[in-house]
């Protein structure tokens, strides 16, 4: 058995499943539209530059979600994914996955997006394991606004795979073949970690480094854009 560990925004989903969840509650009027998105678009510029301090960036998504009630969230989410999440997906994306699936590998999605957003994504890819960042939940259900733990972004996704493999007996290098894929140079710590880095759809900081080292390049979404 292989490990296959997946990125999530823009490496085997076409957007920014996090950026798209505050337009979509802009869109909705569940938000002040203006407001929200000019903070959004600045949260997300920081994340393309690399520059994001993602505790910060998790409190103000959790403070959002903190705003309503879990049932309404729930609901919100459903109308979400019909509307935004499922008719973007791309059949190629599907197929990489699924064909570890079918390999009888260890499949994780490992994503610095919240769980909350992210956990109806995963059961689409039909991946059980998700690595994310958790919200704390009252006792109601009513998410707090505070992140639980430390966040799974950059090096830290690193830290919380090797828990995660941890919690099941194993370590990274159990594995004759571990394979990251990811679209960023935020997940150079994860992707130098395994010994099958895929630059998946990399942005140019990312195409430069796997092109600098020899890993190998995937675009997955290049018929999916003509």
């Amino acid at each position: 058995m292989n490990l296959a560990l997946f990125d999530l925004d823009h490496t085997i989903l076409p957007l920014d499943s996090d950026h798209e969840w505050g337009e979509f509650l802009a869109r909705t009027g569940a938000i002040d539209a203006d407001a929200f998105r000019r903070a959004n678009d600045a949260w997300y510029a920081h994340y393309q530059a690399g520059t994001l301090d993602p505790v910060k960036y998790l409190e103000f998504a959790f403070g959002t979600l903190s705003q309503f009630s879990r049932q309404q969230l729930d609901d919100w989410h459903q109308q979400f994914m019909e509307e935004v999440v499922k008719p973007a997906v791309v059949p190629a994306a599907m197929q990489i996955v699924q064909k570890h699936l079918d390999a009888g590998d260890l499949v994780a999605i490992v994503t610095a997006t919240n769980s909350f957003v992210t956990t109806p994504i995963a059961k689409l890819f039909n991946v059980d394991n998700l690595i994310a960042a958790v919200p704390e939940v009252a006792a109601d259900g009513r998410i707090t606004g505070k992140l639980l733990g430390t966040p799974t972004y950059g090096p830290g996704k690193v830290t919380h795979t090797e828990a995660w493999l941890k919690g099941l007996g194993k370590t990274i290098d159990d594995f004759t073949q571990s394979h990251f894929y990811s679209d960023s140079q935020n997940d150079i710590p994860l992707l130098a970690r395994v010994t099958h880095p895929v630059a998946t759809n990399p942005n140019d900081k990312l195409k430069a480094h796997a092109v600098a080292q020899g890993w190998p390049i995937l675009n997955l979404f290049d018929a999916h854009a003509q």
